[in-house]
């Protein structure tokens, strides 16, 4: 489910919640924890034209089952947020986003 970059009302959220361009935090959860992280970290360099492996840390659960990215940058407008969201949204193997 893809949102529209020009959303009225998520644009006023973000702003309220967050200061542009500041930094703000991506975080996905997967499975295939042997390919998730690449794919997480390709898509957001993609979408906002960075260098390969932006700032990110990565946790795996106890069962090694599922693996949590997490991508901290400084991103110039809200939809540069909502476009790396809808890029992360058709990753194969995701499970959650925060």
């Amino acid at each position: 489910m893809s949102v529209d970059p020009n959303s009225d009302s998520l644009i006023e959220s973000l702003n309220t919640n967050h200061t542009f361009p500041g930094a703000y935090n991506f975080k996905a959860i997967g499975g295939n924890p042997e390919r998730f992280a690449r794919a997480v970290l390709e898509a957001v360099a993609d979408e906002l034209c960075l260098p390969r492996d932006p700032p990110h840390s990565v946790k795996r659960t106890p069962n090694g089952r599922h693996i949590s990215v997490t991508v901290t940058l400084i991103v110039e407008t809200p939809q540069h947020v909502i476009q790396v969201y809808n890029r992360l949204q058709t990753l194969d193997d995701l499970v959650m986003l925060m």
